[in-house]
């Protein structure tokens, strides 16, 4: 098996066929939940505009990006009104009809349109140099822990990393025939991207950056019973990630102790994961779980009728149109965080993180929860470091900590005494070895990922020589930690973490 590369080498990859049993109980049965959701209202935040139903993308600092009804390209933000989105003057071809839009990163997407595929980013439509090798019929995307984004399309499995985009072959043919695409780990717990096709299960295992091994694990059907949909449900402290499959009678859950049986009292028809959370339709119900929590949620007055599923964040926030309205529905409102994203790692020792409150009352008080710690903050700001004596955000300081996973809360309390709290997995990794240099260890990433876009004649800041990158580190800095650029797709997290550490340890040439 090989990954067939459309704009670099080709990587070799292994075959493995695998059945993998679930934990059963005595009798050969799997272990059984039958939760009891608890009945919510979901406060709900209408958007300006209406929405088209089609895929869309659910950015986990509030607001995202959509079709319109008029199938244009609009961002939305927290509050569901318009945020700024323009065409890069760098695009040699414009967007036509916008077909879908799918994940690509923490806070960019792919848009499907009738001229090709785009990406959308920081207020930018950017055409990437990849997008003739593909065209439209993209059906999902996923991000695996690895930093890989995989687009299940109607011509097969891609890989996108490093601004390459790479089709994965089984004996030399192409995956056709994916109905649904979901991160999670695989079941040797590496990372992987799982799909359904021609009925059955499959994930690509990670072995290394470069190489994958393929597995078909057995999913634990009763008899009769067929395979529907996927979904992923992140890490947290001390918990892996999970995969959630819809069957036609029930949910199937594979975690690190093996399967699960979860059957609730109305049959799910739809499915959507995102973070810690995961999103069900069912008849006239909708319904939500929180790994948290470990608890079932159901909106009884939600998901009836005309019901679609738009998109769906990791704050617990799932985008959806219904009965021609299109609505962002959530348990509570919660703070978004802005500085911080979900799964990030981070290797500098002091960040800039504030938080935004959700439409509504303002809080009486607003703190931040870290291990043991809770930080107090004022608004407006809400700066986890606090504020400069010229008002900047001033960095705070994550020193103290030993490298290892971590969950930082922001809450916000009200008057009348309940309480909002988003909280955000990340991995802290200190800098451990000594300074980098701009010539031997970043030079060799700005001719293969940042040269095309930022040169002296292109209409992107330019970053043509060190004095160039010394004098944006900041910004450069921020962009990648934050993958959103480079513009042409992800990068890989060794790469990121080599550009905060030349930054953070003085930017030498």
């Amino acid at each position: 098996m090989r990954i067939h590369s459309r704009a670099s080498a080709s990587a070799v990859l292994s075959l493995l066929s695998l059945v993998v049993l679930g934990a059963c109980g005595e009798d050969g049965s799997l272990p059984l939940d039958k939760p009891e959701p608890t009945p919510f209202q979901p406060a709900q935040v209408p958007a300006i505009t209406a929405l088209a139903p089609v895929s869309g993308f659910a950015d986990q600092a509030g607001g995202g990006v959509f079709a319109t009804a008029s199938r244009e390209l609009v961002r939305l933000r927290l509050d569901g009104t318009l945020g700024a989105l323009e065409p890069h003057p760098g695009n040699a071809v414009a967007a036509g009809g916008i077909l879908g839009v799918f994940r690509l990163g923490p806070h960019s997407a792919l848009v499907e349109t009738q001229t090709g595929l785009f990406l959308a980013e920081s207020g930018w439509l950017i055409a990437p140099p990849w997008r003739d090798a593909l065209g439209q019929g993209v059906i999902a995307t996923a991000q695996s822990a690895d930093g890989a984004v995989w687009l299940a399309h109607t011509r097969g499995l891609f890989r996108l990393q490093e601004g390459t985009l790479a089709e994965l072959k089984v004996d030399g043919a192409s995956v056709t025939g994916i109905t649904s695409l979901a991160a999670a780990p695989s079941p040797e717990n590496l990372p992987g991207v799982w799909f359904l096709h021609e009925g059955g299960l499959s994930v690509a295992a990670a072995l290394s950056t470069t190489n994958y091994r393929v597995l078909t694990p057995s999913a634990p059907l009763a008899e009769g019973e067929t395979l529907q949909a996927l979904a992923g449900i992140g890490p947290a402290v001390g918990t892996a990630g999970e995969l959630w499959v819809l069957t036609s009678k029930a949910l199937l859950r594979a975690g690190r102790n093996g399967w699960r049986r979860v059957e609730l009292p109305q049959q799910p028809r739809q499915l959507m994961g995102a973070g810690r959370f995961l999103w069900a339709r069912a008849d006239g119900a909708l319904l939500q779980f929180d790994a948290d929590a470990d608890l079932w949620r159901v909106a009884t007055d939600a998901g009836a009728g005309d019901f679609h599923f738009l998109a769906a964040d990791e704050s617990g926030t799932v985008w959806a149109q219904q009965g021609g309205a299109s609505v962002a529905l959530s348990h509570v409102l919660v703070p978004r965080l802005q500085g911080l994203y979900q799964g990030m790692q981070l290797v500098n020792d002091g960040l800039v993180v504030r938080a935004v409150m959700p439409p509504g009352p303002a809080p009486t008080s607003v703190v931040y929860s870290l291990g043991s710690s809770e930080i107090p903050t004022e608004g407006p700001d809400y700066s986890l470091g606090g504020l400069e004596a010229d008002g900047t955000h001033r960095a705070y300081s994550f020193a103290a900590l030993e490298a290892g996973r971590y969950a930082l809360s922001v809450v916000a309390r009200y008057e009348d005494g309940s309480e909002a709290r988003r909280s955000v997995p990340f991995d802290y990794a200190p800098l451990v070895s000594g300074p980098l240099s701009w010539d031997q260890d970043i030079r060799p990433i700005h001719e293969a990922r940042c040269r095309n876009c930022h040169n002296t004649s292109s209409a992107a800041r330019s970053l043509d020589s060190y004095e160039l990158w010394r004098a944006n580190a900041p910004i450069i800095t921020a962009a990648v930690r934050d993958q959103r650029m480079p513009a042409d797709g992800p990068m890989d997290p060794e790469l990121i973490s080599r550009i905060q550490r030349w930054a953070a340890s003085g930017a030498r040439p």
